[in-house]
């Protein structure tokens, strides 16, 4: 806007007195319809804005429960009182969920859409009771709660625990965090965040739809008005011609070769100029997000072969320890010729879910293929191997114990690790560690293993 009020240029003038009066009135209206634009161009912006903080805040709200999550299944495994620390620090003092949940009530967001987050928050705190007494139980199964927070040694014990051994209490405690209805309880989590996401696009996009109608009148009327001064100024047409039919021309070949318009000739032209060109950058951005989209598979949601594709180059060229996970679906022939392709596609949109919920919003779950999977796991080294074991052990375990009606099906993982980032040889090497457990009766997990390949 800054840019808009700074501009210098003539204004035309009619020379001929008889044309001053009609001239004036056209210009007057000529402004207007472009402050018009302005304004609706700042509507849209606005409305962009907020969309996308709506969004990173929804994204806060998972990280924060996504990350409780992790670091208390990361303690009841490891007993490792750091991640007992790294909990408490999050629920705490970090507060991600509700310090989100507070801006986002500050936006023009419905009540419909903020009470999805509201609900979404509700969950994770109920998740947040068994949690803490599962830490309970560790705690006494290590012979005592007093070092631990108040919040752990005011949490009453059930009396079906209070005479389970040491060994039972640490088996209870981890098969709290990991049982179905904790992941139910994860998914509803989940269920909710999706549905104020698209609560917020579809309003979104009404509010983008109406103000692009705005702006196309705004720029008809304006076409309008400089038909007008054109013919009004034909007697004036020599200076008319610097200020206005070059500068004209050379938009309209900038807009069929789909370019910014230069700021150049008259005052108006320069404003209309800017308008267009903020207009054309906020385009280019809603093409960008079609472009995302259409990184994604259709199905599954997940992102495509040829995202995938780019995320090994980006990796390659950006090393970092990693994990790279090949998922196949286990017979998955056998389901579509017994059940059909709609229950098929209803298989992998479950298993692309449980794949998703399974890990961290910084790692990378694709689909690659029909029915073959790929997860790129960020900032991680293979002494993590038992924690992916775990995961994989409870996807199986959900889709071979489905309440859906679908079939029970399995996964095969094949996985390897690399310190230097997507090299050429890791693909490679998980798909070897794959065919090791199709070989072995599938449904299961295996990691690549130098020495077991040499030996191979």
């Amino acid at each position: 806007m800054e840019q808009k009020k700074s501009i210098k240029g003539i204004r035309i003038r009619t020379v001929n007195y008889s044309m001053i009066a009609i001239s004036a009135v056209l210009y007057v209206l000529l402004i207007v319809a472009t402050i018009n634009a302005s304004k609706e161009y700042k509507t849209m912006v606005t409305a962009t804005d907020e969309y996308i903080d709506s969004q990173s805040y929804a994204a806060q709200i998972a990280d924060g429960s996504n990350y409780l999550t992790e670091q208390i299944r990361l303690y009841v495994m490891t007993m490792d009182p750091t991640y007992m620390e790294a909990y408490f620090t999050e629920a705490n003092v970090t507060r991600r969920r509700e310090n989100a949940l507070e801006n986002l009530e500050q936006y023009l967001v419905s009540d419909e859409a903020l009470q999805f987050l509201k609900e979404a928050l509700s969950y994770s705190n109920e998740l947040m009771e068994r949690e803490i007494y599962a830490i309970k139980l560790i705690a006494l199964s290590q012979g005592g709660d007093n070092d631990f927070p108040a919040v752990v040694r005011e949490m009453p014990l059930q009396p079906d625990d209070q005479n389970l051994t040491p060994e039972e209490m640490v088996e209870k405690a981890r098969k709290i965090i990991f049982d179905d209805s904790y992941q139910d309880a994860k998914a509803s989590i989940s269920n909710n965040i999706s549905y104020f996401v698209s609560s917020v696009i579809d309003s979104t996009h009404l509010e983008q739809q109406s103000t692009l109608a705005k702006l196309k009148n705004t720029m008809s009327t304006q076409t309008m008005f400089i038909s007008f001064l054109f013919i009004l100024n034909l007697i004036t047409f020599t200076m008319v011609i610097v200020l206005i039919v070059r500068p004209l021309q050379l938009y309209i070949d900038c807009i069929k070769e789909e370019k910014q318009l230069n700021i150049m000739g008259a005052y108006e032209f320069k404003y209309l100029a800017l308008t267009y060109n903020d207009i054309y950058e906020v385009k280019a951005s809603h093409e960008a997000l079609l472009r995302h989209r259409a990184e994604h598979d259709p199905l599954t949601g997940l992102i495509n072969r040829g995202a995938f594709e780019q995320m090994k180059e980006f990796f390659k060229i950006n090393p970092c320890p990693l994990a790279l996970l090949i998922i196949d679906v286990d017979k998955f022939k056998l389901v579509n010729d017994n059940y059909g392709h709609e229950t098929g596609d209803q298989i992998l949109k479950k298993v692309a879910a449980v794949i998703k919920h399974s890990f961290r919003t910084q790692d990378y779950p694709a689909r690659i293929g029909g029915d073959e999977f790929a997860v790129i796991i960020t900032e991680v080294t293979s002494n993590l191997q038992p924690t992916i074991l775990n995961k994989v052990t409870e996807m199986n375990k959900t889709l071979q114990n489905p309440d859906d009606g679908l079939p029970a099906v399995s996964l095969s993982v094949g996985g390897a690790f690399s310190t230097q980032g997507f090299t050429d040889s890791l693909y490679t090497e998980a798909d070897s560690a794959l065919y090791i457990v199709k070989e072995h009766g599938r449904c299961g997990c295996h990691f690549y293993d130098e020495t077991e390949a040499a030996e191979s």
